[in-house]
């Protein structure tokens, strides 16, 4: 057994290319979104809030994001009987709004994607454009 393991990291210029995908998509819908890339930590790696999205939904685009990246899952599969209680129990990073979508490649997450403003069908749209920019990103 060793003490360390070889890590995938998502780069800035990965961050990039997927949060450009996802803002094409959202244009070609013409449903503008606000849209967060994370590492796999939920840390912010790139942010866009396009013109015309709600300006509250980026909080909520960051918290997709972040609760994807940490449950290594996308957002809205918590039943409705303990949603809060997650939220509560996590500081309320958590949400179990739709449009958060890990970012897997070669089986690990090296990140995520929050996508908010439009339906949670919209969401979910957009960011698996995102992720479709990405080579080698698995799309649920």
């Amino acid at each position: 057994m060793t003490d360390t393991v070889a890590h995938l990291k998502l780069t800035l210029a990965g961050a990039q290319r997927i949060l450009a995908a996802a803002q094409a998509r959202a244009q070609a819908m013409g449903v503008p979104q606000n849209i967060v890339v994370t590492d796999d930590g939920g840390h912010m790696l790139a942010m866009a809030r396009m013109d015309g999205a709600k300006p509250l939904s980026v909080m909520s685009a960051f918290a997709k994001a972040k609760t994807a990246a940490s449950a290594r899952a996308p957002t809205g599969g918590a039943a409705a009987d303990v949603e809060l209680k997650l939220a509560l129990a996590q500081d309320l990073h958590y949400t179990n709004l739709r449009g958060g979508l890990p970012i897997i490649v070669d089986g690990k997450c090296i990140g995520a994607i929050g996508v908010g403003s439009g339906t949670g069908d919209q969401d979910v749209e957009v960011a698996k454009a995102g992720l479709a920019a990405l080579a080698g990103a698995s799309i649920p």
